[in-house]
């Protein structure tokens, strides 16, 4: 019985404590779903909040931007995203596509004068850092619109904007957001020549000038390049005034040119004039293609001692014949860097050399004068000097005048053709035919030496009489095929009349600007053919001026036949 109870009692308390575990059980898993219900909402609403922030973050800044957009554009917005193609021109002036010409007209940015863009790159992986100042946002430039009939989706970009906005790799596809903007006038431009030789240019602010004329813009940190002739000059823009970004059209802007770091870079591709003192020599070495370009000045009192006839410029080169050779050539001002075929004084014989610049050369006035070296073969060590010497003229008294006359009784030798005395004729032929001979070449008759008569040559091109080590470098020099930056193939007495009367990058001083500048090829107007006027002077002549007398706007080409129509002015 007892048993029993037991059982019946253990068995009680058994299932007691299996409802009590499951009530347990029961009760932590609905603590566990009410936590996890009060979590998921709490989750939901955090979501909620965020979302409900984040749209407001986004309205905040679209108005923002809208607001912004307003202010920079003048209360104009316009903002496309283009894909970036090239093409060839000059400035900064894009093509857009006729869609964009469309929206800015229904926008009013017509009647708001010139139009100017802000021209970002879009990198697609690439990481914006927070802290950049907009001086310093990377990929940014600013522009002017030449035409709108780019194709639709892209918009087409000139060297110069091409270059300031992808300076590192390209990308595949280059994608730019063009934004309308409204930049201040210009008052003040700071630029840096980025290697030496661009203050070696006469007149170089003007030429900068006539290259500004060719930009709508100018932003801070971007290089501007300037042509003169075949060579390239880059200036970075250190320093804008009112502003970092500004437009240069109808304004007159104050330029301030800073010299280079230092004059290390002696670049080869790009010459440099260095400075040459009168009675000191300096000392280089050139090699073979290559030029080493100096200047020198000639002021008035040293002009006028030359002018005078009694003083010379001497122009010495001391060339080291072991290692190579070397010309010289000589140029004035506004010829900066005188070439093979652009100079006017020049020496091409061998070993050392000395030019004498006297008072007969039309070319010699007071100015400043540049000297090429050029290495014509290996490399060659040179000294170089320019001095003032005095000219020793020889007088020629009447006694040794009368002298030189041909005596009545004289004879003409047989061998040498010359006038001799008939007392001394025999004795001097039996010499003459022993020991000289004349060079049988038509036009020549030059009497030689019989042992000297072996190495006595005649250009089969030019039939001048050369020794046989100087016919090699004579025929380079003279009649050798040399390719002009035009395309044109001549020898060199063509190549230097081509390039000083037709070829299209001869540098020319424009009678408007008076720039130099390159000339161009032919106008296409038969009127500006006819004036003699280039294709730089066309274009530069076609800008329009204020008449003296009537106020009247004429055109710069048309104003001295204006002047003599309408105000019968001579």
């Amino acid at each position: 019985m007892d048993f029993e109870l037991r059982a019946a009692r253990d068995k009680l308390e058994r299932e007691q404590r299996e409802r009590k575990e499951r009530a347990k059980a029961r009760a932590e898993r609905e603590r566990k779903a009410k936590e996890e219900a009060a979590s998921r909402r709490e989750a939901v609403e955090a979501a909620h909040r965020a979302r409900r922030i984040e749209v407001e973050n986004a309205r905040l800044k679209e108005e923002q931007q809208l607001a912004e957009a307003l202010v920079i554009g003048n209360g104009i917005v316009f903002s496309r995203t283009l894909e970036a193609l090239q093409y060839i021109g000059y400035g900064d002036k894009i093509k857009l596509p006729p869609s964009c010409f469309t929206e800015l007209s229904d926008k009013g940015a017509l009647d708001k004068g010139p139009m100017y863009f802000k021209l970002s790159r879009i990198d697609r992986q690439a990481s914006v850092e927070p802290n950049l100042s907009k001086e310093q946002e990377p990929g940014t430039t600013h522009s002017g619109v030449l035409e709108f009939t780019a194709m639709e989706g892209s918009v087409e970009l000139p060297p110069h904007v091409w270059k300031n906005l992808f300076s590192d790799e390209i990308p595949e596809v280059p994608i730019i957001e063009v934004c309308y903007v409204s930049l201040p006038k210009g008052s003040y431009a700071k630029l840096k020549p980025e290697s030496m030789g661009f203050s070696d240019i006469p007149n170089h602010k003007a030429v900068l000038e006539t290259t500004l004329r060719k930009h709508a813009t100018l932003s801070q940190g971007e290089v501007i390049i300037v042509n003169q002739g075949e060579l390239n000059y880059k200036l970075r823009v250190l320093e804008l005034k009112p502003a970092s970004s500004v437009s240069v059209l109808e304004t007159d802007i104050e330029v301030d040119i800073e010299g280079p770091d230092s004059m290390l870079d002696e670049v080869e591709h790009q010459p440099v004039l260095l400075p040459l003192a009168f009675g000191k020599a300096e000392s280089g070495r050139v090699k073979e293609g290559k030029f080493t370009y100096y200047k020198f000045s000639l002021d008035e009192n040293i002009h006028e001692k030359v002018a005078s006839g009694c003083m010379n410029i001497e122009v010495k080169l001391e060339v080291d014949a072991s290692d190579g050779d070397i010309d010289i050539y000589v140029s004035r001002h506004p010829l900066v860097f005188p070439t093979q075929h652009r100079h006017e004084w020049s020496s091409n014989e061998m070993g050392s050399k000395t030019l004498i610049l006297s008072s007969k050369d039309a070319h010699m006035v007071a100015d400043t004068y540049s000297i090429g070296v050029f290495g014509f073969k290996g490399w060659a060590r040179y000294k170089i000097s320019v001095s003032l010497k005095e000219n020793n003229i020889p007088r020629v008294s009447r006694t040794a005048s009368a002298s030189s006359q041909v005596d009545v009784d004289s004879v003409k030798c047989r061998n040498c053709r010359h006038h001799i005395s008939s007392r001394t004729i025999l004795l001097h032929e039996a010499y003459c035919i022993r020991h000289n001979v004349i060079c049988q070449h038509d036009g020549c008759g030059v009497v030689l030496r019989k042992e000297e008569a072996a190495d006595h040559v005649h250009c089969v091109k030019c039939r001048k009489a050369f020794q046989i080590g100087e016919m090699e470098k004579h025929m380079k020099v003279f009649h050798a095929p040399t390719d002009c930056a035009c395309g044109v193939i001549l020898e060199k007495e063509e190549m230097v009349q081509h390039q000083s009367t037709t070829c299209p990058l001869r540098l020319i001083a424009c009678r408007f600007c008076g720039d130099m500048v390159e000339a161009g090829s032919m106008p296409v107007d038969a009127r500006d053919r006819l004036r003699g006027l280039s294709e730089h002077e066309s274009i530069c002549g076609s800008r329009t001026a204020p008449c003296d007398s009537c106020g009247r706007a004429v055109m710069l080409k048309e104003m001295d036949i204006h002047v003599i129509a309408v105000h019968q002015k001579s």
